[in-house]
C-alpha cells in the first residue's frame, strides 16, 4: 500500500484536505455517470448548487466554460417529478449514451483506444492490474468492465484518499495520462454533437474539464510538466512492445529440463 513505502518516501505534495476534495469530486461525478437522473438526484444537485459545490474549481477559461455549461444544463432540467415525459426523455438519453451505444460515445476506454474499437481489450486488463495493486476489483466485470468511466473515477477517489507520498500522486498522474485523458475529450465531443440533452452534454464536458484540471494540479504540485500526447503514446508503445517480446532463454549447466 502507498502508506507502507518507508521513511525514505518524499512527503505528499498535496494536503489531505485537497486530497479529500478531489476524492469527493470524483465520487460525485461517478454517481452522475453511474445511473439515470431522477427527480431526487436533480433536487439534490440544485440544493448544493452543483457544480459550484465541487472542491476542485476551474483554473482555465475552458474549464470555467465547462462549469457554466453544466450549470445551464441543470437549469433546464424539469422541476416537477410529475413531468413524466421529460424524465422519460432523460432516461432515454442515459440509455443512448451509456447502455445502447446509440451515439457511439462509449463509456468504455477500450472502444476508444483499441484498433478495432472493441470492448474488453487491453485497457481493461491494464486497469484491472492497477486496481489489483490498490486492493480493488470490479464488482462484476462482465456487467461493467474495469475500463468503464465510473470505475476509473472511483479509482481516482480511492487513490487520492490514500496518497501518502510523491510517488502515489505521480502514479495517479500516470494513470490519468495513460487512460482517462487519452479518450475523455473524444467522449465529451461525441456527446456534444449527438445528444440533445443539455444535462448530459454539460456532464460530459464538465467531467473532461475536471480531469484536465486535476492533471494540471498534479503537474504543478509535482513540479513536473505534463507529457505531450505523442510522448505518452511512445511510452505506451515501448512498454507494450517489451511486454510481448520473447525473452531469451539462458542455459544453466546442471539444470533439468522442463516439467510437463
Amino acid at each position: 500500500m502507498a502508506n507502507a513505502r518507508g521513511s525514505a518516501a518524499q512527503p505528499a505534495p498535496i494536503s489531505r484536505d485537497v486530497a479529500e476534495a478531489i476524492a469527493e469530486d470524483a465520487e460525485a461525478l461517478a454517481a452522475l455517470h453511474d445511473r439515470e437522473l431522477d427527480p431526487a438526484l436533480a433536487a439534490a444537485l440544485r440544493e448544493t448548487r452543483f457544480p459550484e459545490s465541487l472542491g476542485l474549481m476551474p483554473g482555465t477559461e475552458a474549464a470555467s466554460a465547462a462549469w457554466r455549461t453544466m450549470a445551464e444544463g441543470l437549469e433546464r432540467l424539469p422541476t416537477s417529478a410529475d413531468d413524466r415525459r421529460a424524465w422519460d426523455d432523460l432516461a432515454a438519453e442515459y440509455a443512448a449514451i451509456y447502455l445502447t451505444g446509440a451515439y457511439g460515445a462509449s463509456p468504455y476506454e477500450s472502444v476508444w483506444t483499441d484498433d478495432d474499437h472493441l470492448t474488453c481489450q487491453g485497457a481493461m486488463f491494464e486497469l484491472r492490474e492497477i486496481y489489483r495493486q490498490a486492493g480493488l476489483m470490479a464488482a462484476n466485470w462482465r456487467q461493467r468492465p474495469d475500463d468503464h468511466l465510473v470505475l476509473q473515477l472511483l479509482y481516482i477517489a480511492h487513490a487520492a484518499r490514500r496518497a501518502a507520498a510523491v510517488e502515489d500522486w505521480r502514479a495517479l498522474a500516470t494513470m490519468l495520462d495513460e487512460h482517462l485523458l487519452r479518450w475523455i475529450g473524444q467522449f465529451a465531443a461525441r456527446i456534444t454533437v449527438r445528444s440533445p440533452s443539455p444535462f448530459y452534454v454539460g456532464l460530459s464536458i464538465l467531467t473532461a474539464a475536471w480531469l484536465e484540471t486535476l492533471r494540471d494540479l498534479l503537474a504543478h504540485a509535482l513540479h513536473e510538466p505534463r507529457p505531450s500526447p505523442a510522448e505518452i503514446e511512445e511510452r505506451l508503445l515501448a512498454r507494450r512492445k517489451s511486454d510481448v517480446e520473447p525473452q531469451p532463454m539462458h542455459f544453466v549447466p546442471g539444470a533439468g529440463g522442463p516439467s510437463w
